[in-house]
């Protein structure tokens, strides 16, 4: 009997935009998995909360998006860093630009605790952003998105690109 596999992504989700739904639809399919949960941080590290809805309304707000879609999870959690959110679970997926910003030293206490903390982390399944170009993980699926999709992003969906809306 085969153990069900479950992907992460965590994010603001602040709103759910095109690119996300795509991002998790290529991660379900190119890693095998039989769950993506979209994780919401209760304190996103490194964004300002004033101002914004909180974790449960954007749970609410994603769960009502992503009805048609029983393989996405929607889930809350404390923890700020991505080390501690992806416990227990096979892969995490996030955005190019993400993995650029959790290997930067001023999230965590120490070079050693950063090691310990990326080290932590399950497979990890990386798509393109922007223009953005980091080196990736060996390891790491690179996970294959439309390029129209490269620069869809919340915040422009809050300044009025409501066509990237989710």
């Amino acid at each position: 009997m085969s153990r069900t596999k479950i992907g992460c992504y965590p994010g603001s989700f602040n709103p759910a935009t095109i690119a996300h739904i795509a991002i998790a639809e290529a991660a379900f399919q190119q890693c095998g998995l039989d769950r993506v949960d979209l994780l919401l941080s209760t304190s996103t590290l490194g964004k300002l909360d004033a101002g914004q809805p909180d974790a449960e309304q954007r749970a609410e707000s994603l769960r009502s998006v992503l009805k048609d879609r029983p393989w996405i999870g929607v889930a809350i959690t404390n923890h700020q860093l991505l080390s501690e959110m992806s416990t227990g679970y096979d892969v995490m997926v996030m955005g190019a630009d993400k993995w650029e910003q959790i290997n930067e030293l001023q999230w965590y206490e120490s070079d050693k605790h950063r090691q310990r903390a990326l080290g932590s982390l399950p497979h990890l399944a990386i798509a393109r952003r922007g223009t953005v170009e980091v080196a990736l993980p060996l390891d790491a699926t690179l996970l294959i998105v439309s390029r129209q999709l490269l620069g869809v992003s919340s915040s422009g969906v809050r300044n009025g690109r409501n066509d990237w809306r989710a």
